[in-house]
């Protein structure tokens, strides 16, 4: 009888070990949630604004018989090098995980892309530097259609800047391998719920309150601290992903400890703790 006392007051260990549907659950509903009349959450989607060392697609697209190639580059021009009968100038891409690199990053894009250089700007053969820094792709675009303009016919070229997709990088614990790494997503707009979802989603082991996401600016880094357990983490500019985002997942204590990762495992856990605490307790008693 005297064991079963030291059964009990292990009991609150064990549940306070355990995890719950409420640490495990996503979006759950939340008094802070902003909606507007209409009952919808508005979209708070922040705009990508260009930093150094970012690299840009350019691609200026004329007719088949335009001298637009003549002018900009005879490397990627009409029936030249690229074979390509519509793009007088373009940074070889290619989808997420190509280029033949294991590095990381795509090497088709990084050599033929357009590169922001330590002061900002770009330099576009036949037009010459741009600044590009803290601008977004549709400023950029606008500034260099003008220019087309000044040397073509209005409507006969048109120019195409883009990045190479949302490029955003997953760092987790030794169990979350399967979602670590660089990611590619060629779409306009990408939630974090999104990007998770595409990976596979987390493990019991990941704190999805305390997600932390570094983000690049124009000025320098900054980290926000998400929590993925509310809804109204919809209504934050970090729930959508942006180009250059470093996700980083941080395991939970109780899975360090070797508990909540699975009920078996928490049950094997505890009593592997039970045995060696009876052993220890019956060898220290026939001392």
């Amino acid at each position: 009888m005297k064991n079963l006392k030291y059964l009990f007051l292990l009991m609150p260990f064990f549940i306070t070990s355990c995890i719950t549907k409420k640490d495990v659950r996503y979006m759950q509903p939340s008094e802070s949630l902003v909606i507007n009349e209409e009952g919808l959450v508005p979209y708070n989607i922040p705009i990508y604004r260009i930093t150094k060392n970012d690299i840009l697609n350019l691609n200026i697209v004329t007719t088949p018989k335009g001298d637009a190639a003549q002018f900009y580059s005879s490397l990627n021009s009409s029936g030249g090098a690229g074979g390509s009968n519509n793009s007088a100038m373009s940074g070889i891409r290619g989808g997420a995980g190509s280029g033949g690199s294991t590095a990381g990053g795509n090497i088709n894009f990084y050599f033929n892309g357009l590169k922001v250089d330590s002061k900002g700007d770009i330099n576009v053969f036949g037009i010459g530097f741009v600044k590009a820094e803290g601008r977004t792709l549709e400023d950029i675009t606008q500034e260099l259609q003008e220019k087309v303009n000044e040397n073509f016919q209005e409507g006969k070229a048109e120019v195409r800047l883009n990045t190479d997709g949302i490029t955003y990088y997953i760092l987790g614990d030794v169990e979350s391998t399967g979602l670590s790494g660089e990611k590619v997503a060629h779409k306009n707009t990408l939630t974090i719920t999104e990007a998770l979802a595409i990976n596979g989603g987390l493990n019991r082991t990941i704190d999805r309150t305390n997600i932390v996401i570094h983000r690049k600016l124009p000025e320098g880094i900054k980290k926000a601290k998400i929590d993925l357990t509310r809804e109204d983490i919809m209504n934050s500019p970090y729930y959508y992903v942006q180009n250059g985002d470093e996700i980083y997942l941080n395991t939970r204590g109780k899975s360090l400890n070797g508990f909540g990762k699975d009920p078996v495992q928490t049950l094997t856990t505890g009593v592997s703790v039970i045995t060696t605490a009876l052993s220890i307790y019956l060898l220290l008693k026939n001392l």
